[in-house]
């Protein structure tokens, strides 16, 4: 039987205490610190951190954080979801993810990704207009760092988006390579063919709608390998959800959160204001995994098996 993995996610969303009040960014970092901990003594297999650069998430170091985290688990691998590669240096992340892999004793790995949000652009000085070419090369630079750790070769590389790597090596190399590195899609056949070109798994980012929609890309990534000659690699979905003693007091403990942040979200995006009908259909069909324990767990069982995929990872912070 194929080995299953149940993860979490979180972006460090801003919570409110019991008062109502809004809890700081830095006791917001605290508690994910404390909330990895549990998940780690609960035999979760993944906790994942997401990189985000504006005010309601608190997460924009994530490396950091889960250097943090690492010190205070045992088992539980640790990684990001997603590392906003567009807007980062490749060696420096390869460099931060190999460090992480040697003080927690092998359990990084990174999750590679463009982002759903472009605050990094400006404020790391990189033009919207590079978008996509930001992102294959840098994608390219860090596959080629993978490999070259694997072999003990020095990294050859030249493009346009930084100066060439003329045989360097990059220290510290991951001590049993390859990195564990994961490239994340929101849905577009481009980026799921780059992951396969690339020999890279999948995460698949389904964050609304019947989640079976995203079969044709799952068949597609595993045609692509076939057609490079690569071997089949692992393929992980990513979707939000909220769990509750009762089907019924989880739909309300989500609603009010998820309204504001959908609704916050939604008028940068030129989307109409959510409803609570909307957010039912949602639940019962789309991609919210809302409910009871037993209800969360046969949802997302039927997804992976829907898909065919081996790792889901729940974002349990909505706001």
């Amino acid at each position: 039987m194929p080995t299953i993995e149940l993860g979490l996610d979180t972006f460090g969303d801003l919570t409110v205490d019991a008062d109502g009040r809004p809890r700081s960014h830095a006791q917001v970092l605290r508690d994910v610190v404390a909330e990895a901990e549990l998940a780690d003594q609960l035999g979760i297999a993944f906790f994942g951190v997401g990189e985000h650069h504006r005010p309601d998430f608190a997460i924009g170091a994530p490396e950091v954080l889960l250097g943090a985290i690492a010190g205070r688990t045992e088992r539980i691998t640790l990684g990001t979801a997603v590392t906003i590669l567009s807007t980062d240096d490749p060696v420096r992340v390869y460099q931060r993810f190999s460090t992480l892999d040697a003080v927690s004793n092998g359990r990084a790995e990174v999750i590679l990704g463009r982002g759903s949000f472009t605050e990094s652009f400006p404020l790391f000085g990189y033009s919207l207009e590079d978008y996509d070419d930001l992102f294959e090369e840098k994608l390219a630079i860090f596959a080629a760092l993978r490999d070259a750790d694997r072999t003990g070769e020095p990294v050859h590389w030249k493009g346009t988006v930084r100066t060439p790597l003329e045989g360097v090596r990059v220290y510290p190399p991951v001590e049993h390579p390859p990195l564990k590195a994961w490239v994340g899609v929101g849905g577009s056949p481009e980026s799921v063919v780059r992951a396969a070109r690339y020999h890279f798994p999948l995460t698949l980012a389904i964050i609304g709608g019947d989640p079976r929609r995203f079969t044709p890309y799952v068949e597609l990534y595993h045609r692509a390998l076939a057609q490079l000659g690569h071997p089949t690699m692992p393929v992980s979905v990513h979707s939000p959800g909220h769990l509750a003693e009762t089907d019924e007091k989880a739909r309300e403990e989500l609603w009010p959160a998820y309204q504001v942040m959908r609704n916050r979200i939604g008028s940068e995006r030129g989307w109409p204001p959510t409803s609570r009908a909307e957010f039912e259909r949602e639940v019962a069909e789309g991609s919210l995994y809302v409910g009871a324990p037993e209800t969360v767990a046969h949802k997302i069982a039927a997804t992976m098996r829907d898909l065919g995929v081996s790792r889901f990872d729940l974002k349990y912070s909505n706001g």
